[in-house]
């Protein structure tokens, strides 16, 4: 997600992200604690080194600034560009899986083969 965001980490500073927001020492982020993330940047208790911070600052709009109708768009520019990327990564994957079909398909034929020419021996 943060390279999508354009701002890709490493993975200790992943780690360190999660541990940040991680109430339930899972290693995981739950949907109440990714919402705590930006909980966190609003009332500036996230470092301002942390990963999380350009996270909720990337995801972020002030409506006082761009107005109902600026957030309106921003949103719908988000959820297309979301379509777009699952678009994408669907294509992608059912490439793979037809490239992993044909290389099945070979490899059977390779047996068949060889059990017939094993007749003949």
């Amino acid at each position: 997600m943060m390279e999508k965001l354009g701002v890709p980490q490493t993975h200790l500073a992943l780690k360190a992200m999660i541990k940040e927001v991680d109430e339930d020492c899972d290693d995981k982020i739950s949907f109440r604690e990714f919402l705590l993330i930006y909980r966190k940047a609003y009332d500036g208790s996230l470092p301002l080194d942390c990963g999380l911070n350009e996270l909720a600052r990337l995801t972020e709009i002030n409506v006082d600034e761009v107005g109902v109708i600026g957030a309106k768009e921003f949103f719908e520019a988000k959820i297309e560009y979301q379509g777009i990327a699952n678009r994408f990564e669907y294509e992608l994957r059912q490439e793979m899986e037809e490239k992993k079909r044909s290389e099945d398909e070979m490899s059977k034929r390779k047996i068949a083969f060889k059990e017939k020419t094993a007749i003949f021996q």
